[in-house]
Order: C-alpha cells, then structure tokens, then sequence
C-alpha cells in the first residue's frame, strides 16, 4: 500500500494526522512550512520537529508525488518536464519565463490536472491518448513545488558565482495556469484542493489572482467555480464561434453547446466581478478567416471578456497547422475593428514542442517509460 502523501492533505488532514503520531496539532504548521516554503525535499531538513516524528512521518508517509524522468529547455528558456506517478502513469508540466516583465521577472508554470484527458480535441496531443485517471490534490501542488526548487536551485547556482547582484533568492513561482495535460473542472475537488492549498498563508501563499483555471467548457462547473470565494481566473478554450465547427475541435461542445456556454460564462462575470478570457487557437484554413473573425466578434458582444489570439503550435501533424502571419494579424484587426479586446499571444517552446502532451506522446508512444521509473539527473 502506497504511503499517503504530505501535500494530499488539507491543513485539518495533516492535523488528525499529527495528533495520530502522537504530537500536538501545531506541528501540522511546522510541517507545511518547511513543505511549501522551505521547499523540503526530506522529513530530515525539518530541523524543528523531534527526530523520533522525523522518523514516524518517513514511516508512515511520503513527502513528494512525482519523479521527474525527462526534461528538455527550449532557447526561450521554457521548461518542460516528464513527471512519472507513484503508478507508473506520467504527466508534464511546463514552466515558462519571462525575465523582465514590468522590471522584474515573472515565471509561470502551466499545471496538469488529469493523466490523460476526456474531451478528445483532434489537435490535442493529450486528447489523442485518451483518459487514464484523475491526480490527487497532491499530484497537481508538486508540479509547483519542483519547479520552485528547480528556481531557488538556479538562483543558489548564480550568487554562489556571483552572477547575481541580489542578496534575496529570486522571486519563485509568480504565475499558475491549470491550462496542462486534462481537463481541470472535471477533476473539480482535487482541482480547488490544490488552489487553496497553494493560496494558503500557511501553504505556498501565491495569490488567487495569479491563478487562472482553464476549461473546454464544461457548463456545470463554470457556474460551481463562479460560487468560489478566492478570486481565480477563468479561460475558456472556444475556438470556433459556431457549433458545427465546435463540434469537431472541442468535442465537448455537443454536450454543452455554445447557446449554454455563453451565459454560464456570462453568469461567471455577474457572480464574480472579474473579467474572463476566451482562448481561440487558430488553425490555419479552418478558423482564421475574416468572416469568422466577425462571427466571433458577434457572439462576444455586449460580454465582459478578453480574447487571446494562439497561432497553431506547428507538430509533424499537418491536419492543424498555424495560418500565416498575415492571416492572423488579418483576424486580429477584425477583432479589433468590432472594438473586441484581444491579445495576440507569443507562443513559448516551439522548438522543444512544449504544447500539451507532445512531450508525453513521445514516450507514451514507446513505452519508454516502466513501472519503476528511474529519477532524471540534472545539469
């Protein structure tokens, strides 16, 4: 039987289990600062806590989830990394940089919710590997915390050499986008476990608001999201303005098509206040015209929203395929010209094809990876 893990638990969890190890509640506390701040990677460095409970939570549970097995950097300095699961099951996850970003850094990682994914999206590398199982609450925060120490490690590296004029390690994670492998209201519970763990004063304390949850649009759980009191963000993956086209590349629109969608995106902006976003990926010849770009800008109206603009990620797969720059800025000023507002997103990784589940489907195609995964080495 597999040894519960530390970051599976809620701080009332983590309690009952301090107090059934014998020690009083407060070391939960203890516990979950060394876990999410301190980035522990062993019950050894927490020097606070009695050797004889160091010793009982090794026993009894595991710190961490994942083991990473692969991992490849892009010449924007993207990161992807291969993460194997206590069951042999993987998942990536990628975190992406942008070093001056109202003059200090910004480092935003993109999360996995699910092993595999339901929607089936054709363009999706995910979505062509089906679905194997939800991740627990622990599976998501890990993905955060490994790249945090992979960040705390680089900044170590450079004020060891003195390449670093700061005495303050850098900023960690500033960004989270549940935007990875799955979909992330289908896995709700382990979802919002995660986000009000890693918002927490006592847990990783990244605010809400540098959060944004993705979803293909699953109507029922917009609305459960749009109950929620921390004030995460909201992205719709839409990329079609009429449901015959979103049949085909968002599958789930059969179920809740965009005369559902639409208001339950709207009843998001009336029970929140906050602004949410529309993801339209263009493909080129068969979404990317002007008089689809009209289309858009004509079911949008009247709505408190932002579109972003994602050409295609180009892959050995020529059914989907990024149009030309022309086409794309052609779209964009249609947007525009309907006074949308839109942003034409910088893709990130193209050279490393850090899109969804490319990196997994290498390996998940060869079976490369086995029931006991061997850890990576890095550098």
């Amino acid at each position: 039987m597999t040894p519960i893990c530390i970051t599976d638990l809620t701080g009332a969890q983590l309690e009952e289990l301090v107090g059934s190890l014998g020690e009083p509640s407060y070391r939960a506390k203890q516990i979950e600062h060394w876990v999410y701040q301190r980035l522990a990677l062993s019950f050894d460095e927490m020097t606070d806590l009695p050797q004889a409970f160091r010793q009982k939570l090794a026993h009894e549970t595991r710190l961490h989830s994942l083991t990473p097995v692969h991992e490849v950097v892009g010449g924007d300095g993207t990161v992807k990394t291969l993460f194997a699961l206590a069951d042999g099951k993987t998942i990536e996850s990628t975190l992406m940089s942008y070093p001056n970003t109202r003059g200090k850094p910004r480092y935003t990682v993109c999360l996995s919710t699910q092993a595999g994914c339901a929607i089936g999206c054709p363009f999706c590398a995910t979505g062509q590997q089906g679905f194997e199982r939800n991740l627990t609450p622990g599976e998501i925060i890990d993905q955060v915390l490994y790249f945090a120490r992979c960040l705390l490690e680089q900044y170590n590296e450079q004020y060891n050499e003195g390449k670093s004029n700061s005495s303050q390690p850098v900023s960690p994670i500033t960004n989270l986008v549940f935007m990875g492998m799955g979909e992330p209201l289908a896995n709700y519970d382990s979802l919002w476990q995660s986000v009000e763990m890693l918002n927490s004063p006592h847990g990783f304390r990244l605010g809400a608001r540098n959060m944004v949850i993705s979803t293909a649009g699953l109507v029922p759980q917009i609305k459960r999201l749009s109950q929620e009191k921390l004030q995460v963000g909201l992205a719709v993956s839409l990329h079609a303005s009429e449901n015959a086209l979103r049949d085909r590349l968002v599958p789930i629109n059969r179920k809740y098509p965009l005369e559902q969608l639409i208001p339950a995106c709207q009843e998001y902006f009336e029970m929140t206040g906050r602004r949410f976003s529309f993801e339209y990926v263009l493909f080129d010849g068969k979404n990317d015209s002007v008089m689809q770009a009209r289309s858009l800008a004509q079911l949008l109206k009247g709505l408190n929203c932002h579109v972003n603009l994602i050409p295609a990620n180009n892959t050995a797969d020529q059914t989907f395929r990024s149009p030309s720059k022309k086409t794309i800025l052609a779209f964009e000023r249609e947007l525009k010209r309907w006074s949308i507002a839109c942003t034409l997103r910088q893709p990130k990784g193209l050279d490393i094809e850090a899109g969804c589940g490319q990196l997994r489907s290498r390996f998940w195609q060869s079976g490369q990876i086995q029931s006991n995964p061997v850890p990576m080495t890095r550098g």
